[in-house]
């Protein structure tokens, strides 16, 4: 067989500083690529996430969106949100006439759309700024989960876990136990074994927990946010924003439609913003939003 080249672009997302914020690989054009090579570059890159585009004719990509596939080092997601937005902002850097692009994942179509800041949706782009926001699946809400089980699992007192809001499993494609923190020193200093809290997540559904706690800031509405998978910390977790913006307006702590910033990645040396919103009406939650920036870092090519 002769040597086939794919080029790929990584981008930093949920940021708008290089080398913050959670990486992505992007390959362009994935055609040729079985799914066992797709895993294996994406395990090459070593990122949490390696997207692969499959580009089609316009026709079907403008009723069916752009089909791009997801892979971890270790397996294919039907849905990951910071792979999602930074794939979105790609395809628009290299289309800048769009306002809106439409991804086809195995989860569904996700419309992103852009704007040049996430208050200011007139703002001038000529700084290269530009603002994504997709909309998430209407979310899921699964099991409640006992407040003492999920303190013993992460091996903390359950002093700690709030109580003006279950811990819950949410899921808008990807399914997150959603646990709130008191105290934003308790999360900072947490030191989660995944392994001891396996056996909860898989009877609850639940992939992953994410460790949340509110604050205030300058009168707005804040989030501080860690989540840990296969061993390491995320930088920042997409999939599990659009859970936590649900469960936010689902129990009253953030108003239908308001829009709360989420501070994640600190504790892993990739500060990160992901800005969320929310609708609830007549007890029902919809209109997820997740929201963010990114910026490109490199680009290169892999020879096979």
């Amino acid at each position: 067989m002769p040597n086939r080249t794919y080029e790929f672009v990584q981008l930093d997302v949920f940021t708008r500083a290089p080398l913050t914020g959670n990486p992505l690989a992007v390959f362009p054009d994935g055609h040729g690529l079985s799914a066992k090579e797709m895993q294996a570059l994406a395990r090459e890159m070593n990122l949490s996430e390696t997207t692969f585009i499959l580009p089609r004719e316009p026709a079907i990509e403008a009723k069916l969106g752009k089909k791009v596939r997801i892979f971890t080092v270790a397996e294919e997601l039907p849905f990951a949100g910071h792979p999602t937005l930074g794939t979105a902002l790609y395809l628009q850097a290299a289309n800048s006439a769009v306002d809106q692009v439409s991804l086809d994942l195995k989860v569904g179509k996700i419309p992103v759309r852009f704007s040049g800041d996430h208050e200011n949706a007139n703002r001038n782009r000529a700084d290269g700024q530009l603002f994504g926001e997709m909309r998430q699946r209407d979310p899921e809400f699964g099991a409640i989960l006992p407040r003492e089980e999920v303190a013993r699992v992460i091996g903390i007192d359950v002093g700690h876990i709030g109580s003006e809001a279950p811990c819950q499993v949410v899921s808008a494609g990807l399914p997150y136990a959603i646990v709130p923190f008191r105290d934003s020193q308790t999360l900072v200093a947490l030191k989660y074994d995944s392994m001891r809290g396996a056996s909860l997540l898989e009877c609850t559904g639940a992939r992953f927990f994410y460790f949340l706690c509110l604050e205030r800031r300058e009168g707005r509405l804040a989030v501080r946010a860690r989540m840990f998978f296969y061993g390491g910390e995320d930088p920042a977790t997409g999939s599990a924003a659009g859970c936590a913006a649900s469960w936010l307006v689902k129990y009253g702590l953030a108003k239908s439609d308001e829009q709360v910033v989420i501070h994640q990645g600190a504790e892993a040396g990739r500060p990160s913003e992901i800005f969320i919103r929310a609708k609830c009406e007549d007890e029902r939650v919809t209109d997820v939003r997740v929201g963010g920036y990114a910026v490109e870092i490199l680009r290169g090519a892999v020879t096979l």
